[in-house]
């Protein structure tokens, strides 16, 4: 017989009612130590042994019948609760164990442990059987190589030994929160994988050639990736890079929308109401509880970006955007991606910087008028445009007119121009956004107004002239100008200097051509029959070039006709009336077929034909 700590022996000199009590508690230990058989039925699992069970547990849903001794005799938890107990009507005691880790099937491996039956530890269980052992205080002061122990070891001389086993380890410290943390369960998976990293060889360029630790780690939860990226980004084992194409892959498994395009194609009034909801549906579609897990790890994964430029490409910054911002990730983090893609946005395309107005967000903001509720966010793009050209300036290389930056606004522009609800404001404002110096050509700002005045046909002609300023017809491509000189969306003011600046640009044309005959002096000898051929053939064409300027004279007189019909009801036609005038003498310029063959224009000035002219938008 055996007899508890603390406890009276039946022949001691205490009150008999101590006796009775003492009684009731001592149980032969040999009785105890062999259990025949485990069953359970009905959510009650109960142990079958000689005597017969006095203590109720209770874990979750399970209710568990056992013997005091066996576990008193183990775990000081239930020596210290258990006696505390009240005696139930039936002289049993009953124990409710409230957030007990790993729950019912970790408390099961804790009884059969009691009980003697044999219980085998691995990655799978090690984690939930330490903290339950913790909880349950099975020290080695109730026995030698307790349950504490034994976890322990396991952990030391296997589990962390082993990057299969940690990884393992780590996926089965969720549900133990926060017992594994406290234990250091966490730390030390964490700590043995980086180790793992770091002895490795790490030489391959991308995830496929480092798919053996990218596709371990993104099954992990965010906390402990992020904890492992931000060790191995410490130590400086892996380039930026390779850390960023990890990180990428991470957020693409665990954000399925991210990939998610709200591209404008055959754009009408339906199909935007449609895109305006596109991820913003989503999140709705989402329970609170995953929306916020969606949010933790935007928020995470967005922290431990490397800080390199060319650690993550701008097509997946621009994503990780959208999706901040539908699931309302921290202002700070969205205002430091948006300086961040503001360093690389010339490696943007227009459907990557097509940014959805998310009602969460800009509802605020947002006019009561119809034209100002736009379907995609203009004002993220302006201040991008903002932060590159602060970025530019910084780094003193003034790259911005040079760049993708003017081509990508433009074809931004020419999408946005398909939305019936833009303002002429806004338009411009973004329009407005580079230098006046920046663009080179405006033939893409051309495209993008030609596109808003057949989305907006009712727009009266003082509008039309308001949104054409913001284009510089003397940057407009011969191609560009044949194109305007005959479009009737345009105002007529625009068209006439539209007209003007392609016969500028058709002079020019035909004057390079006359100078090219006297650059070749030195192969003149080699060449002649060939210069013969050629001056032939552009003589002939010429003949076509000066029907071609007849009929562009004659377009400019019918247009100045109708302008002068226009300008008797203005007060304000002096100033017009000297430009027509200007207009009008540049075409008495003499084009003669007697021409010597040095002065022929070229073929390619000669074969633009005003009847051809094909529409460029």
């Amino acid at each position: 017989m055996k007899s508890l700590t603390g406890m009276p022996n039946p022949g001691s000199d205490s009150d008999g009612a101590e006796q009775v009590h003492d009684q009731r508690i001592l149980i032969p230990t040999k009785l105890l130590t062999k259990a025949d058989c485990i069953n359970s039925k009905d959510q009650t699992w109960f142990i079958t042994t000689q005597i017969p069970t006095d203590l109720t547990i209770q874990v979750q849903d399970i209710t568990f019948n056992v013997h005091k001794y066996t576990l008193i005799s183990k775990c000081g938890y239930i020596g210290r609760t258990g006696l505390q107990s009240s005696i139930t009507t039936q002289g049993g005691y009953d124990l409710k164990l409230e957030n007990f880790p790993g729950g019912s099937e970790a408390f099961e491996m804790v009884l059969k442990y009691c009980y003697g039956f044999p219980v085998d530890l691995n990655s799978s269980n090690v984690a939930p059987l330490r903290c339950a052992s913790e909880f349950l205080e099975m020290t080695e002061e109730f026995e030698d190589g307790n349950l504490i122990s034994k976890t322990e070891s396991f952990l030391t001389f296997v589990v962390l030994l082993s990057w299969k086993d940690s990884l393992a380890v780590l996926k089965t410290c969720k549900s133990l929160s926060p017992w594994a943390e406290n234990l250091q369960i966490v730390r030390r998976c964490c700590d043995s994988v980086t180790r793992k990293l770091s002895r490795e060889n790490i030489v391959g360029d991308t995830v496929s050639e480092n798919g053996w630790w990218f596709n371990d780690l993104t099954t992990l939860r965010i906390d402990y990736f992020t904890r492992i990226i931000t060790a191995i980004r410490a130590k400086g084992i892996i380039r930026p890079e390779i850390i960023g194409q990890g990180i990428e892959q991470y957020a693409r498994k665990w954000l399925p929308g991210i990939e998610m395009e709200p591209g404008l194609r055959e754009y009408t009034q339906d199909k935007s109401d449609l895109q305006v909801s596109i991820l913003s549906g989503r999140k709705d579609e989402l329970g609170i509880g995953q929306s916020k897990e969606h949010k933790a790890i935007i928020e995470s994964l967005l922290s431990i970006l490397p800080p390199q430029r060319e650690a993550v490409s701008c097509k997946f910054l621009l994503q990780m955007l959208k999706m901040a911002r539908v699931y309302s990730a921290s202002a700070a983090l969205i205002s430091e991606l948006e300086k961040r893609i503001g360093m690389v946005l010339e490696d943007a395309n227009v459907i990557d910087i097509l940014i959805p107005r998310c009602t969460n967000i800009d509802q605020g903001n947002l006019s009561n008028t119809q034209e100002e509720r736009t379907i995609h966010d203009i004002e993220v793009v302006q201040r991008l445009l903002e932060y590159y050209s602060l970025f530019e300036q910084q780094q003193q290389q003034h790259r911005i007119g040079n760049s993708n930056v003017c081509k990508l606004i433009d074809n931004y522009l020419a999408e946005l121009a398909r939305d019936p609800n833009l303002s002429i404001a806004k338009f411009q404002t973004l329009a407005n956004s580079l230098s006046e110096n920046a663009r080179h050509c405006h033939d893409g700002l051309y495209r993008a107004i030609d596109t808003y005045l057949k989305t907006h046909p009712l727009l009266s002609e003082h509008d039309r002239r308001k949104l054409c300023k913001i284009m510089n017809c003397e940057k407009l491509s011969l191609d560009a100008c044949v194109h305007a000189a005959q479009n009737d969306r345009l105002p007529l003011r625009t068209i006439v200097q539209v007209l003007f600046s392609e016969q500028v640009k058709m002079r020019s044309a035909m004057q390079e051509k006359e100078k090219a005959p006297s650059c070749d002096n030195s192969d003149q000898d080699g060449n002649h029959l060939s210069t013969d051929r050629e001056i032939k053939n552009l003589k002939t064409e010429l003949e076509s070039v000066k029907a071609q300027m007849s009929e562009l004279q004659s377009d400019y007189s019918e247009l100045q006709q109708e302008y002068e019909k226009l300008s008797n009801k203005q007060k304000n036609i002096a100033g017009w009336g000297f430009g027509w005038k200007k207009i009008k003498n540049s075409f008495h310029t003499r084009v003669d077929g007697d021409e010597p063959a040095h002065q022929i224009p070229s073929r390619t000035s000669s074969r633009m034909s005003l009847r051809r002219r094909l529409s460029m938008a």
